[in-house]
């Protein structure tokens, strides 16, 4: 990989960490600023359910439209600005209803995500492409550090509305970065996107999609995991640092994962993801003590740290460069759009049957699903 190549992924990874600074500034207490607006826990699965199958919807949009238009940057810089004023928003909300067209905004920006995960792969060869997803992880997860602390040391002083407000700024820096240092790349002209159908695709790519969509039903949001942590005895305060375990722990690994990927196959790392989930699980179901919570905050950490780099980058090998920003935003619309009834169907079964129905759920599609991943090798 050449100076200048190093020198984008190098601005994309400090645009990244602004923006995730600035989210998860509000990400730790989202869920307790929820309930405080007057939302039950299937309320709250909605809304996050909503911002899960917005983000995949608006990835594959901008993914497509990406490779139709042959453009990348507008959508990275766009997807930052619509963070941005989507905070805004949220410090002006009185009512969980009022917090709909924000959270619309909020994940609407992950626009961005598709076509700047294609720009990294473009960028990367296939001896370090698992590396360069991993600093991109990286950068996100220590920016989530970074936003966690100051949510923990500014949120009793600042209270909800202004700690919103403060969070929207850094991602209006990253829109600059983007606007000014990155330069639109130049295509190659004999590899002409010309539409896509299913035949566009492999049929590997089509079989993990479905296993990863099995996956994607069970795999409710983080929320529920810091909702249980504070039913169970938690203190308010120590909700964040939760958030801040799990967020570091996946920062750490995200590069040696990546790594791994890259030596031993992004199959067998994403095994070990999906196997990480399992014990977050079980450690939700069998140890009800507060070192089993903590240490199902680290596992799923690991699980983070493990999934997301091989996930892009296997995505990215699995399908034929011209379509390569359609095939990552379309995976991700479709787990995506089967995340929404995860942490929905996840909400109700906790409000109708109790809190550790979800776990129950969720473990029984994960096992499917990494049986399915096991047998990939084997579709031809």
């Amino acid at each position: 990989m050449d100076k200048e190549s190093k020198k984008k992924i190098k601005i994309f990874g400090i645009a990244s960490f602004l923006n995730d600074m600035g989210s998860d500034m509000i990400y730790p207490v989202w869920p307790i600023f929820v309930r405080s607006l007057g939302a039950n826990m299937s309320v709250l699965g909605f809304l996050d359910g909503l911002g899960d199958a917005l983000v995949s919807v608006s990835q594959a949009i901008s993914g497509y439209i990406s490779d139709r238009i042959q453009k990348r940057k507008i959508f990275v810089w766009l997807g930052y600005l619509m963070g941005g004023l989507s905070r805004i928003g949220y410090a002006l909300s009185k009512n969980w209803i009022h917090l709909i067209p924000f959270r619309i905004l909020d994940r609407a920006g992950k626009i961005r995500s598709a076509p700047r995960d294609a720009i990294i792969a473009d960028l990367s060869t296939d001896q370090d492409r698992g590396e360069n997803f991993g600093f991109l992880r990286m950068m996100d997860n220590l920016g989530a550090v970074a936003g966690i602390l100051f949510c923990i040391l500014l949120v009793n002083f600042l209270g909800f509305q202004k700690l919103f407000l403060l969070a929207s700024i850094p991602s209006l820096i990253g829109v600059f970065l983007i606007l000014i240092f990155i330069k639109e790349q130049k295509r190659d002209s004999t590899k002409i996107f010309k539409g896509i159908s299913l035949k566009s695709f492999t049929p590997q790519f089509r079989y993990f999609l479905i296993l990863s969509s099995i996956f994607s039903l069970g795999a409710f949001s983080y929320s529920f995991l810091l909702v249980f942590a504070k039913e169970f005895g938690f203190e308010t305060g120590f909700i964040p640092i939760l958030y801040l375990i799990f967020t570091a722990v996946a920062s750490l690994f995200s590069i040696p994962f990546g790594k791994l990927s890259d030596k031993i196959g992004r199959k067998k790392v994403l095994e070990i993801s999906f196997f990480f989930w399992i014990l977050v699980c079980l450690f939700f179901l069998l140890l009800r003590n507060y070192l089993g919570i903590i240490l199902a905050f680290i596992f799923y950490g690991l699980h983070k740290g493990a999934l997301e780099p091989s996930q892009r980058a296997f995505v990215s090998e699995l399908v034929p460069l011209e379509v390569r920003a359609s095939a990552l935003g379309g995976y991700q619309m479709v787990t995506g759009l089967f995340s929404f009834p995860a942490s929905f169907l996840a909400g109700i079964l906790w409000d109708n049957i109790g809190a550790f129905a979800p776990f129950i759920f969720s473990l029984s599609l994960t096992t499917l699903a990494l049986f399915l991943l096991f047998k990939l090798d084997v579709i031809k």
